[in-house]
């Protein structure tokens, strides 16, 4: 059997203790996670110490530390009552969000968590876990077209498709269609084996992973047949006009100037429009010619665009993809 970490209590000089009970006991277990995992997260992100005992929880530490982590428990606890579940990467984004000053607008007075950045699927619903995700969720119902701009495991593209089920749930727009530069940005797929379908579904497989943990198995497959959703690569978009639809075009980067021209031409009545992309991974034979860098340039200030840019600080997934990716993005070590 596994043993139970062990954390140890703040000196005793200059803290506080705050008190907090929770009315139903059966949800601490959820709340404190698997060996109080969820606390020692909290514990360790804030510098402060946390006990329990029966229905209360007793936050040690400095002021504002101890208020942060009181408001983070709070919070967290709120969303366990709403049936939603939790994990420690959610208690490590609450901390982040509630220590940023810059989202003080967005953020819930009483519980210091952003309470409106979250999207709601049929499957889950999908809560923020970084500063940059609270400003895109806000940017994904509110701008016509949003440039997400960032490394991989930042939620980009995954919180891109999670808005487009949302509206496509409630009828705010009629289908989505998801897009992605298929075998580098030449798009060349003669040479591989199959038909058309067989071809590029290898590519934009991580679309369907997305929709698949948003939507029930039986309805991405009804939607996929009846049209209301499209998944094909970025050259099918060429000569169409995509209206009352929700598009995503993933891996951006890789697109010429004249693709990224192409696609947001496309934009119709009623429709939004999501570029997702890392600058720093273009596989283009000439980098610096990327559409995605370029049209970033030439539309910044433009009403009704925002733009999103994702640190390696902000990673969700797992904490040494964002190590990862800042020692590829640093100068190379020494041999």
């Amino acid at each position: 059997m596994s043993k139970k970490p062990q954390r140890g209590a703040l000196a005793a000089t200059d803290r506080v203790k705050l008190e907090i009970a929770f009315d139903k006991v059966q949800l601490l277990g959820p709340l404190f996670g698997q060996y109080d995992q969820n606390l020692i997260a909290l514990e360790g992100q804030l510098g402060v110490y946390i006990s329990a005992r029966g229905n209360k929880v007793v936050v040690e530490g400095e002021a504002d530390a101890a208020a942060r982590a009181r408001d983070v428990l709070t919070g967290l606890y709120q969303r366990l009552l709403r049936g939603e579940q939790i994990d420690t990467g959610d208690v490590v984004g609450a901390v982040a969000i509630a220590s940023d000053p810059s989202l003080d607008g967005l953020v819930h007075a009483e519980t210091g968590l952003a309470t409106t950045a979250a999207i709601r699927t049929r499957r889950k619903t999908i809560v923020a876990r970084s500063p940059t995700q609270v400003r895109y969720i806000e940017a994904l119902g509110s701008s016509d077209v949003i440039f997400a701009l960032g490394p991989a495991g930042t939620g980009k593209t995954y919180l891109a498709v999670a808005q487009a089920v949302s509206q496509l749930i409630s009828g705010s727009v009629d289908r989505l269609i998801l897009s992605r530069p298929a075998v580098e940005a030449g798009e060349r797929l003669g040479f591989l084996p199959g038909d058309m379908k067989e071809k590029v579904d290898p590519y934009l497989r991580p679309l369907y992973d997305a929709l698949y943990d948003m939507l029930p198995a039986e309805q991405v497959e009804r939607r996929l047949a009846s049209g209301e959703i499209e998944i094909a690569p970025l050259a099918f978009m060429r000569g169409r006009t995509l209206a009352h639809a929700f598009i995503i075009l993933d891996e951006a980067q890789n697109t010429t100037p004249l693709q990224m021209k192409m696609f947001l031409t496309r934009f119709g009545e009623r429709s939004r429009m999501v570029i997702c992309g890392d600058p720093n991974q273009v596989d283009l034979p000439t980098p610096g010619a990327s559409g995605l860098a370029d049209a970033v340039k030439r539309l910044d200030g433009i009403e009704g665009i925002s733009t999103l840019r994702f640190s390696s600080r902000e990673v969700v997934r797992h904490p040494i993809v964002g190590r990862i990716v800042d020692a590829y993005e640093g100068p190379p070590k020494d041999a």
